[in-house]
């Protein structure tokens, strides 16, 4: 079927299913395609399907009935009973077996135009791809809802924390001492292993916190992270003594949420807790490397964002520049601006 606007019009689907196994980022930046199926058909239970790591970042999620775990290898055992329980299936990426198995459980599948002309013949709506990641990475997971005549302008990602994870994150910060810290600041200094040249150095995280405690010698760091990158998080932590807080490796996705949502500034490098971060109306300040500036890979309609892009520009062909020629001070002005916001001077 062609892509026109009128198709929604045609459609009553009782039951969705959202396929979107991806890494965190991806996996948030498809809430606002989402919402945006919430919107038109509220009434309709909608299920998403990820990865077993991040589709609890999900949960909560306003429209969201159900939330499993899936895999490219787990989908081709399953949904081979003939039966399809899902009136519209929505498949994210590029992974033949994951539209296959929507294929086999949905009656109607919308997904990017795959490489297998089978598949695509078979799709209710192949999307044609567009020049992602040119455009802003909520956008390009919106073509799907677009080309069934969803269309919008919110490109915000969602996330929604329970009062008891708010309520246990409180306890949290009270058990460490840093419930009375004010400003209390988020740090997130390190992006995955194989996208390094995003990290910020960390002697700059340290001098931008010895700068943080000159002006505003009550703050508090939160220092997140995961297990591959603990000890930097502990190395930057030891350096920071009693103002820090070391939460690497040691908390769920939903636990860092929540305690995200309590603090007055988020300063990060472009990772998946920044995406996170990047739902709560809290001071953002992202760290973007020219390869993946934050026109595409930023906070979207985000009303306190303070993000800085690298000042140059960068060869694709060449090695990665480093991200050291982001100053310690132009972070630091950034900072002045953001906790003003929150009222802090």
């Amino acid at each position: 079927m062609s892509n026109s606007e009128p198709i929604a019009k045609t459609l009553q689907p009782a039951k969705i299913l959202v396929i979107n196994v991806s890494r965190i980022g991806d996996t948030l930046a498809a809430t606002p395609a989402i919402d945006r199926l919430h919107s038109r058909w509220p009434e309709a239970e909608i299920t998403v399907v990820g990865g077993r790591r991040r589709i609890e970042v999900m949960e909560n999620l306003a429209g969201i009935a159900k939330v499993r775990s899936a895999s490219k290898w787990s989908a081709p055992l399953r949904g081979r009973l003939g039966r399809k329980p899902y009136d519209l299936a929505l498949v994210y990426h590029y992974d033949e077996p994951l539209v296959r198995y929507a294929l086999r459980i949905a009656r109607r599948v919308v997904a990017f135009r795959q490489k297998n002309p089978d598949i695509n013949r078979r799709l209710f709506v192949c999307v044609e791809p567009d020049a992602y990641p040119t455009v802003h990475f909520t956008e390009h997971f919106l073509r799907l809802p677009a080309a069934l005549g969803l269309t919008g302008n919110d490109g915000r990602i969602r996330y929604r924390c329970r009062p008891e994870e708010t309520a246990a994150a409180e306890a949290r910060l009270q058990s460490l001492g840093f419930a009375e810290k004010r400003p209390l600041i988020g740090l997130q200094i390190a992006s995955f292993p194989t996208k390094s040249y995003r990290d910020w150095p960390e002697d700059a995280f340290v001098a931008l916190a010895r700068r943080i405690l000159a002006r505003w010698p009550d703050a508090g760091f939160l220092i997140y992270g995961g297990p591959q990158e603990k000890p930097r998080t502990l190395r930057l932590a030891a350096q920071m003594g009693a103002h820090a807080a070391h939460l690497g490796g040691e908390l769920t996705l939903r636990q860092t949420a929540a305690l995200m949502s309590l603090t007055d500034l988020y300063v990060g490098v472009d990772t998946g807790p920044t995406h996170l971060m990047s739902s709560f109306d809290i001071p953002i300040i992202g760290l973007y490397h020219p390869r993946h500036p934050a026109s595409v890979y930023g906070p979207k309609d985000h009303p306190l964002n303070f993000s800085i892009d690298h000042p140059h520009r960068d060869d694709l062909g060449g090695e990665p520049r480093p991200m050291g020629d982001i100053s310690v001070q132009s972070v630091f002005e950034q900072v002045e601006k953001a906790l003003g916001a929150r009222g802090y001077h």
